[in-house]
């Protein structure tokens, strides 16, 4: 394949020289009333022109371009290619007095962009004839799916393109559906928009519709919970583009094309990041990620890895799931320079060998335990990896003078009602005593639920459903704030750029949702009924869960930032008298699992723990014991 762009190139470049040469003799001859004595004098001219701009298409690139892809953008290339061509030549005719060298250089630009442009586009012409006779040839000798599709903009022009690009597609496009009014009516590559979206049952039925494509990647998830509801009234086959956080370069074709996920119905509205005060301290620079083959680390590698810093070193003691992290950053990006250390965060030695050799610039810190109901059962475990590992990790990046230092932390941490969620919140009150110290910009993240995350509920839901029920859900109002990890990651990024110290960040997790109403949409989304193929059972709270997550406490404000999805936390000033016995006394206790007083220890170290499974009444009087004993 390469070999025959290859020869395609060298005879667009062959091509290229007498059309230049054409271009500036017609331009010559326009301007003089005697041509032929013209030329004769100054004929040396064609062959430095050629040279001049042949050189300036090589330096533009315009050999590499897949010829059947020219269009506009390939287009304002090579004006830019043949204008400052144009400068140099226009020099040369004045040097050897050509007269009239401002109407001999603007005839001669113009030609160049007409001819040279001409012969790419008659190219890409021939390439879409021959493509269009081998659709229909194809067409002729198979089955291909009516096809109607929902989105009359960009991406539904895309897709269009491809079905009549590539003839082994099963798609015929029939349609258009699209509620901009205004393009009802009007025709895409000699595809009609039909109606709007209200119609589509009708649509479906008066054109014999066997599938329907959605292609509006920008949809929220209201928008796409419409559209999906409309489609299951029509009774055929529907797939869908996938959002924009699941894009990786922008680009859309039919290898796209995929089932309706929840994740579809749960989207929310795009905001634009600024990508160069990201770029600021991630290019070229060196940054670690722990819990890097988690579902949170891992995309913080794959979206860092797109920065192209000059090394991400990568810490998790899970050498499965990082040894799959790793093969997929090499495919994607093979020059990214990578170090993979198999190490636990509570190991001091092990976290300071891996600081000290690479010295990192930032550490986004996502290694932590999650699983709210595990943690209820072993609280010193809790401890040791969420207070502890992030202990020696905060230090570490202190002495070593890191410049930036991010927490991934947690809603649980707000009013926390579990051990996991205290922990996180000690996580967040370390980081800012430290900040108070150091040099070190120290600051969290908080957020809520991830989509596809391990241990969430969907995974769950899915697996469920795939045995066939029932699904289980917890309370009948149980409500949570979801997010995709594409997106909180561009968020972590972003406030990271932000960030001077000290802050915990707060994303905005938009509305929260019913679990019992993600449930229904998942099993509808699987095409069963729930009632009838599928149960959906309700077990009540587990341990250190919560009814309604929160992001703030009632006693917490929040200042706002130079982005709207991102919000400071106003959480007053940290006493760091004492607070550092404290922690050590809790991780004293957690290394002797005193479990017991583990939970006596974090009530008072967060004051705000409120432990609803535990029996909050029998807590405070063990506190109170405890303070009496301890008096």
């Amino acid at each position: 394949m390469k070999t025959m762009r290859r020869k395609i190139s060298f005879w667009f470049a062959v091509a290229d020289g007498p059309i230049v040469a054409l271009c500036l003799i017609i331009a010559l001859l326009l301007v003089d009333a005697d041509p032929g004595t013209y030329l004769l004098k100054y004929w040396l001219l064609i062959p430095v022109a050629v040279l001049a701009r042949i050189a300036l298409f090589l330096v533009f690139r315009l050999y590499r371009w897949v010829y059947y892809y020219f269009g506009s953008r390939e287009l304002l290339r090579l004006v830019e290619a043949v204008t400052l061509g144009s400068i140099p030549i226009g020099f040369i005719l004045l040097i050897v007095g050509v007269p009239s060298t401002p109407s001999v250089i603007i005839i001669d630009w113009m030609l160049n962009i007409i001819l040279v442009g001409g012969l790419r586009f008659t190219a890409r012409l021939i390439k879409e004839l021959i493509q269009d006779f081998r659709a229909k040839k194809a067409q002729d000798s198979r089955k291909r799916k009516r096809t109607l599709i929902v989105g009359a903009g960009d991406a539904g022009e895309a897709i269009v393109n491809e079905i009549y690009r590539n003839p082994r597609l099963h798609y015929e496009a029939i349609g258009f559906v699209d509620d901009d009014q205004d393009r009802i009516g009007q025709d895409i590559h000699e595809i009609p928009v039909l109606g709007t979206t209200e119609y589509l049952p009708a649509i479906c039925k008066a054109y014999g519709i066997e599938e329907i494509l959605i292609a509006v990647p920008s949809a929220s998830g209201e928008q796409m919970r419409d559209i999906v509801e409309k489609c299951e009234k029509c009774q055929v086959q529907f797939r869908t583009l996938p959002g924009l956080y699941e894009f990786i370069d922008g680009s859309i074709d039919t290898k796209q094309i995929r089932k309706v996920k929840i994740e579809d119905l749960l989207g929310r509205e795009q905001h634009a990041l600024d990508l160069e005060n990201i770029a600021l301290y991630l290019h070229e620079a060196t940054v670690m990620v722990t819990g890097a083959a988690g579902s949170i680390g891992s995309e913080l590698c794959r979206q860092i890895a797109s920065f192209k810093p000059a090394a991400l070193v990568l810490l998790d003691h899970e050498e499965t799931n990082l040894y799959e992290i790793e093969q997929e950053l090499k495919e994607k990006f093979p020059e990214q320079k990578m170090h993979l250390t198999i190490g636990n965060i509570r190991n001091q030695q092990e976290v300071e060998n891996v600081i000290s050799k690479y010295r990192p610039s930032t550490i986004f810190h996502a290694a932590a335990f999650k699983h709210v109901p595990l943690m209820e059962d072993n609280p010193n475990q809790a401890v040791l990896n969420n207070v502890m590992g992030t202990s020696i990790l905060i230090d570490l990046a202190h002495d070593y003078e890191v410049d930036k230092f991010v927490l991934i932390s947690t809603d649980k941490a707000v009013n926390p009602t579990s051990v996991m969620g205290t922990t996180k919140r000690i996580a967040e009150m370390l980081i800012q005593t430290k900040a108070l110290q150091s040099k070190t910009q120290f600051l969290a993240v908080r957020f809520g639920n991830v989509l596809g995350s391990r241990g969430s509920v969907i995974p769950l839901f899915t697996r469920q459903i795939a045995q066939g029920g029932p699904v289980t859900v917890t309370h009948p109002e149980t409500v949570r704030y979801f997010m995709t990890i594409a997106e909180a990651v561009q968020l972590i990024l972003q406030a990271c750029s932000i960030g001077e110290g000290g802050e915990v960040f707060v994303l905005d997790m938009g509305k929260p949702v019913k679990i019992l109403d993600l449930a229904k949409d998942m099993i509808k989304l699987s095409g069963l009924q729930e009632g009838t193929d599928i149960e959906i059972k309700f077990v009540g709270l587990r341990p250190g869960e919560k009814l309604y997550e929160e992001l703030l406490t009632a006693q917490e404000k929040t200042d706002s930032t130079q982005h709207e999805k991102i919000y400071v936390a106003k959480l007053g000033k940290m006493d760091p008298n004492g607070f550092y016995d404290r922690v050590r006394d809790l991780i004293e206790l957690a290394k002797h699992s005193r479990n017991d007083q583990i939970r006596l220890k974090i009530k008072e170290l967060v004051p705000s723990y409120n432990p609803a499974q535990n029996g909050l009444k029998e807590l405070e009087i063990s506190v109170m014991e405890h303070t009496v004993k301890s008096a």
